[in-house]
């Protein structure tokens, strides 16, 4: 780790804002710990990240999915490791958690329509950022607008995230 986390209960005055974490997450992952070195930006990145986990209006299966797939594409083996028991949670297969291991979208994988949507989706702004009009159109078809924010955002933020881990070697 590139940056010596804050270890939980060693810092009197993140005792309100650890608690907050904790309510969310259930515990301090050393994501956070890194974080509370910049207490605006940790509470920041709890608001936005507990609203794209847990007050999205994607499937959960879907959005996780998405969270693991931008993990593969950008090399952060530690997010994909700690969102695998989501995705089983959220009713995803071995099988189709591991055909987002490859380079290109398995063809044959067990993704609904929506799903693999939401992945080409999810590879053209991860790779490219910029998103073609024609696959724009395509998603359109799968998402009414509210589910179309709540994807976009689930993509972008969780690129945020895994660019935040690899900068700072979290989890090596």
């Amino acid at each position: 780790m590139r940056l010596s986390p804050i270890l939980p209960g060693t810092r009197p005055e993140l005792a309100a804002q650890e608690a907050q974490i904790i309510a969310e997450r259930g515990r301090i992952s050393p994501l956070y710990q890194v974080l509370l070195n910049s207490p605006a930006m940790a509470h920041g990145w709890e608001q936005m990240l507990s609203a794209v986990r847990n007050r999205n209006s994607l499937d959960a299966g879907l959005r996780e999915l998405v969270i693991l797939r931008v993990a593969v594409l950008n090399n952060a083996p530690y997010e994909f490791e700690a969102h695998v028991p989501h995705a089983e949670r959220a009713g995803q297969s071995a099988a189709a958690i591991e055909a987002l291991r490859s380079e290109t979208l398995a063809t044959d994988a067990p993704w609904t329509a929506a799903e693999r949507m939401a992945l080409q989706l999810t590879d053209a702004m991860t790779r490219s950022i910029v998103v073609s009009d024609a696959l724009f159109a395509q998603v359109r078809t799968h998402f009414d607008a509210r589910a179309q924010v709540d994807l976009v955002a689930t993509i972008g933020a969780y690129n945020m995230v895994s660019r935040f881990l690899c900068a700072f070697e979290i989890g090596h």
